[in-house]
């Protein structure tokens, strides 16, 4: 979508909402020029944090479509993702967890894929794992682990599985980008993920009940001894099982 037909979106939104643009400014602590400038399609000057603000408050997503002349943008960030899912993964290494990676369900017209679903079976307890390269929308975010969370348990019984408890776990790339954006929205997420890194490290070890937690992870590259997202157990190495504790909190 390009910045004209993107500012009149924003305009007729706003206008469907009978909203001044003061009221859009003041909602999403923005200048009222900014919103006219995103308006008019000028958003060169912008920044994406101060654009998604002012859509959120609009409630208006926004689906991103990058191009790059390479062309070689999804096997990129496929092996990015697939990066940060093994050295989660070795986190696992050792413990009774048992990891169904990539698990997809279709239950009721519902389709998705869950990155990581992880079961206890000493305590019964199942961990909807979500793994972000990199945080665009986190109305969306929040929205597809809400509906995971619903729907786990439904999917954990379909493989034989006795659950008590669910929880959930956002795993974010430890990045400045990914920092900045989690800092800006830290008090949405911190209600929805009260728990942190530090925590989640004591919960694998002794799951006694719910748990939600977002968290930063630094990836690691992969290292003989290390578990894959098979679901192996081998011995993890010590910089991995110190990665969430030094990156654990929503206002780091």
């Amino acid at each position: 979508m390009d910045a004209m037909r993107l500012g009149a979106v924003f305009r007729a939104v706003r206008i469907r909402k009978r909203w001044r643009q003061v009221d859009v400014a003041m909602a999403a602590r923005v200048s009222q020029a900014m919103i006219s400038r995103i308006e008019r399609g000028h958003l060169r000057r912008l920044s994406i944090d101060a654009l998604l603000r002012v859509a959120e408050v609009l409630e208006i997503r926004i689906d991103w479509a990058p191009k790059w002349r390479g062309g070689d943008l999804d096997r990129m960030l496929n092996a990015g993702h697939a990066s940060l899912h093994e050295t989660v993964a070795r986190l696992f290494a050792g413990t009774p967890w048992f990891l169904s990676p990539e698990t997809t369900f279709a239950i009721y017209g519902e389709r998705g894929v869950i990155d990581i679903l992880a079961f206890h079976p000493p305590t019964g307890a199942l961990l909807v794992i979500e793994l972000k390269t990199a945080l665009v929308d986190v109305q969306q975010l929040m929205s597809v682990v809400d509906r995971y969370r619903r729907l786990a348990p439904r999917i954990a019984r379909e493989r034989g599985w006795r659950v008590t408890s669910v929880s959930v776990w956002v795993a974010l790339l430890d990045t400045k980008t990914n920092r900045r954006r989690v800092a800006a929205h830290a008090s949405v997420l911190r209600v929805a993920f009260p728990d942190d890194g530090r925590a989640v490290r004591r919960w694998l070890r002794r799951p006694d009940g719910p748990m939600a937690a977002i968290s930063f992870v630094v990836e690691q590259p992969a290292r003989s001894g290390a578990a894959s997202s098979t679901g192996v157990r081998r011995p993890a190495s010590r910089s991995v099982a110190t990665a969430l504790d030094s990156h654990a909190s929503v206002d780091s």
